[in-house]
């Protein structure tokens, strides 16, 4: 299991768009990807999941990745978080 800690950092948050792309790169791996923040915790695989977690601007949220392909799919949505959450 990977767990990783991330600090939103676009004003609107994690919206539709972000989500979907997010939704998407999880799908590409076998591992289960969770979505957690405060004591809400949801599978990485449907847009109500994600915007029912209701991660704004400045909020700390965790990814947790379990499955046999964890250590690519942590790589990836890293990458997503540092880099294109900046661009949508």
């Amino acid at each position: 299991m990977i767990s990783n800690n991330y600090i939103i950092t676009s004003p609107e948050g994690i919206h539709a768009r972000p989500a979907t792309t997010l939704i998407r790169l999880a799908k590409k791996y076998k591992s289960t990807v969770s979505l957690k923040k405060d004591e809400k915790l949801v599978l990485l695989n449907s847009m109500l999941n994600i915007l029912t977690i209701g991660a704004k601007g400045g909020d700390t949220i965790t990814i947790i990745i379990e499955g046999e392909d964890e250590a690519d799919a942590a790589q990836a949505i890293h990458n997503f978080f540092e880099e294109e959450l900046k661009n949508l």
